[in-house]
């Protein structure tokens, strides 16, 4: 578990990394955008042969897409919610809605952040250990997440201290769901787990197509399919070829 732990706190660590670089630089949106759409081909990557293909032969492919399809559902109905605030996509922060955007922003992060460390630790289990690809797709979608919103944040007049801090707190927050998720898998049958994954992927893979992609393309234009494409290219090539 504590491995889980310590693989999940790494791919939130990009949230604070993300801070940092947007308080000590400046980034273009179209430039958040493009490692945006880079890491949002990474994680469909990983989903695809690190959750998906594993689901399958573990409970089944009625199971599994079940699992996959209550995944999105839940991810559906919680992202909702959250648009339902009238306030703008939760990756947009400005100054012009102060307080209650950045609630929004926390809100966004953990619900973002949950699925995708939790499926870290589901991919952590037999002999394989955990998967790299699916750790660097989690990393590289979070970075552009943590740029563009501690920039809002800054114009809001919160401190770079408090920034930070709060990309720590989710960080810790991610740890803790990786660790759980390596746990729901230890502890329970191979059709369980098959289920477990085909969850996780289910809601990450609407996280990516809710919100990712589309703040991607909207700031960065069309070449964002062509970097999305690569991103997938590069997870394929890291991980070896599936099969």
């Amino acid at each position: 578990m504590i491995e889980s732990a310590l693989w999940g706190f790494v791919g939130g660590s990009a949230l604070v990394l993300g801070g940092v670089l947007a308080l000590v630089t400046s980034w273009s949106t179209r430039a958040i955008a493009l490692v945006m759409a880079f890491g949002s081909g990474v994680l469909i990557s990983a989903v695809s042969f690190d959750l998906v293909a594993e689901a399958w032969p573990e409970s089944g492919g009625l199971v599994a897409g079940a699992a996959l399809a209550g995944g999105a559902l839940v991810f559906f109905a919680a992202d909702l919610a959250i648009s339902r605030t009238g306030l703008p996509r939760r990756r947009r922060a400005t100054a012009d809605h102060a307080s209650a955007a950045a609630m929004v922003i926390v809100a966004g992060a953990v619900l973002d952040g949950i699925p995708e460390s939790a499926a870290i630790g589901a991919t952590l289990s037999g002999a394989g250990g955990v998967s790299a690809t699916f750790v660097i797709a989690v990393f590289l979608s979070n970075i552009p997440e943590s740029l563009s919103s501690s920039a809002g944040l800054r114009r809001t007049g919160r401190s770079g201290w408090a920034i930070v801090g709060l990309w720590l707190v989710i960080a810790v927050v991610s740890a803790v769901a990786a660790g759980l998720g390596y746990l729901l898998v230890t502890h329970s049958p191979p059709e369980v787990v098959g289920a477990i994954r085909g969850f996780a992927a289910g809601a990450v893979l609407t996280m990516v197509a809710s919100t990712m992609l589309p703040e991607a393309h909207d700031e960065g234009g069309p070449v964002t399919a062509l970097v999305t494409t690569a991103g997938f290219l590069a997870a394929v090539a890291l991980s070896g070829v599936p099969g």
